[in-house]
């Protein structure tokens, strides 16, 4: 009977086997974030719909809350338009593309960087660790280089993005497995080697044209996205998310080491490869979409982890929610705050480096 009992009293939280008491004792020490996991996405919905209206207002041509509303409608419903013509066609042409751009980026990036921490076990890598934003950038610079065509650009960014991440993958196997601590070398060697290419080729383009255009590229913008980009590229990433989700659990497994998450039945090679193609795939799209934007993939999982801790099965969701709305206050500052247009990549390392610094003094140190 007291074997019983005893037995009785274990329970497993996230993965980890405890006592009873322990298990009171976690729960009692639990945030309030942690304990409402739910109201805070509700919560994080309604700030997300508060900053996407707003971002629909403001701009070089301030459009009345009413007008919006109204723009919107008839974009849907036959409205006699009372309004400036100019009105609809910044709200719905211009302004809602660059608004769903920035969400999905945001949100891609911040989840594949909180997956990426997950796999890794580790808070310092980001959604760019294998050296996807490298290669792609390198690629990128290629299609300025050689022609005009923005089409060719993105394809060329997300092929070699692909390239990259298979580069680094296939320089860590060892002995058919795929070692954590070389995962990251490789990656680290990848984009430096990428990074490097993109210089040279920054070396050897027009300075009156060319160059100009590459360096914008890799700096960031939203301003070039349009509806045939979102058409293409948004299916993917949007997909790639939902896929993210669906292992969000089994990301917990993993994050206790291979050995115990293949104790537990789980095929940790597979899963590395699925989470590595699925945040590449997203990344590399972001890239093709709005050039290199860093920092959001680093910044905001930690932000997800004060919100409702560890827990990947509510982390990652919060975490696509947070990318998003910090991506489109972000854009909304960008265009906004100057006579010209500010690349988005300049002002996410303005303001996730201080950030980050507030987190790692507020957060106890470990992982």
């Amino acid at each position: 009977m007291r074997q019983s009992s005893t037995s009785a009293d274990v329970q497993t939280n996230g993965g980890a086997t405890v006592t009873g008491t322990a298990a009171a004792n976690q729960a009692h020490n639990r945030s309030w974030g942690e304990q409402h996991p739910g109201t805070i996405l509700m919560l994080l919905l309604g700030v997300l719909g508060v900053l996407a209206f707003v971002a629909l207002m403001v701009g070089r041509y301030m459009i009345p809350p009413e007008t919006v509303i109204a723009a919107l409608l008839s974009s849907v419903f036959p409205i006699e338009e009372t309004w400036a013509a100019t009105a609809t066609s910044a709200v719905v042409n211009v302004r809602i593309p660059r608004i769903i751009a920035g969400l999905l980026v945001g949100a891609g990036l911040a989840i594949s960087g909180a997956s990426f921490q997950g796999m890794f076990r580790n808070p310092l890598v980001s959604s760019q660790i294998l050296g996807v934003a490298s290669g792609a950038g390198f690629g990128a610079a290629i299609g300025i280089l050689l022609s005009d065509s923005l089409v060719l650009v993105q394809i060329l960014s997300f092929v070699f993005g692909l390239l990259a991440v298979g580069m680094a993958y296939g320089l860590s196997r060892v002995r058919s497995t795929t070692p954590i601590l070389m995962l990251v070398l490789s990656g680290i060697v990848i984009a430096s080697l990428f990074s490097a290419l993109t210089s040279m080729v920054k070396y050897v383009a027009d300075p009156m044209n060319k160059m100009p255009a590459i360096v914008f590229w890799l700096l960031g913008s939203l301003n070039h996205v349009s509806a045939p980009d979102l058409m293409i590229l948004g299916p993917i990433i949007a997909v790639s998310i939902v896929g993210l989700l669906a292992v969000r659990w089994r990301i917990n497994v993993l994050t206790m080491g291979d050995e115990e998450a293949r104790a537990l039945g789980v095929n940790t090679e597979r899963l590395k490869v699925v989470i590595i193609l699925l945040s590449t795939v997203i990344t590399a799209a972001a890239v093709c979409m709005s050039g290199i934007i860093g920092w959001i993939g680093l910044v905001i999982p930690h932000m997800g982890r004060m919100l409702v801790g560890p827990d990947n099965r509510y982390l990652l969701p919060i975490s696509v929610l947070l990318g998003g709305a910090f991506l489109i206050a972000v854009d909304t500052v960008a265009r906004t705050a100057a006579p010209a247009e500010i690349p988005i990549g300049i002002l996410t390392a303005v303001i996730g480096a201080p950030i980050f610094a507030v987190l790692l003094r507020r957060n106890n140190p470990g992982w």
